[in-house]
């Protein structure tokens, strides 16, 4: 395996054939076997300062390399499990549930707003008569503060170690999968309280349950 970086306009899309084009140069084999590389897009990153231009990072492998694709663990169904208590249904208490349901145990959630659909009522007298919810808002309620503000992925973590399972499970419950490559992933406010229900119907699917 050899990781490779390619560049191409921004707006244009990156093609298999320039991948294993450049992947041809860079492992040193013959032109012949270029259509039995294979590859893996890891980032895509926007750098402006000239122009502006797209830039990946690729993995490539020879034919007879292995390339290992990550695998999201499923969930058990957790109906008739031990039940464990979760304050709050904020990213940690939601991705906290989700965990549990990997391991097999209930997650019993606890929020004390309410949830992701009828917070936008709460906050819609907010901003029009200046009526604040103290239990429903933009900071209290299912999917946190984070729901209706804006939507950026990052961490403050200076050891991030392996965020794939987050990113994953972002996108099988809707995120765009562009988070999986992007630099600054980006979900978008638009479309965050779509994955934080498709994210409660699944742990109570699974047996959890939740408490507003």
């Amino acid at each position: 395996m050899k990781e490779i970086e390619i560049s191409v306009k921004l707006g244009k899309e990156l093609t298999a054939d320039e991948i294993q084009t450049a992947a041809v140069k860079a492992l040193g084999v013959s032109p012949k076997i270029k259509g039995q590389l294979r590859y893996r897009i890891m980032r895509r990153s926007i750098d402006a300062r000239n122009d502006i231009l797209y830039r990946y990072k690729v993995e490539v492998y020879k034919p007879d390399e292995v390339m290992d694709e990550y695998v999201l663990e499923e969930y058990k169904n957790v109906a008739d499990a031990e039940p464990v208590i979760i304050i709050g249904a904020g990213p940690a208490g939601m991705f906290a549930a989700l965990r549990l349901l990997m391991r097999g145990f209930k997650p019993v959630i606890l929020e004390r707003g309410k949830d992701v659909h009828q917070r936008k009522f709460d906050m819609a007298k907010l901003s029009k008569e200046g009526v604040v919810n103290p239990d429903s808002n933009y900071c209290f309620g299912e999917g946190g503060a984070g729901t209706f503000s804006d939507g950026k992925l990052y961490t403050r973590s200076s050891k991030r170690g392996d965020i794939r399972e987050v990113l994953h499970q972002l996108v099988r419950f809707g995120a765009d999968p562009t988070i999986l490559l992007d630099a600054h992933p980006h979900i978008g406010s638009d479309r965050l309280p779509i994955v934080v229900e498709n994210i409660r119907k699944c742990i109570i699917e699974h047996g959890g349950e939740y408490h507003f």
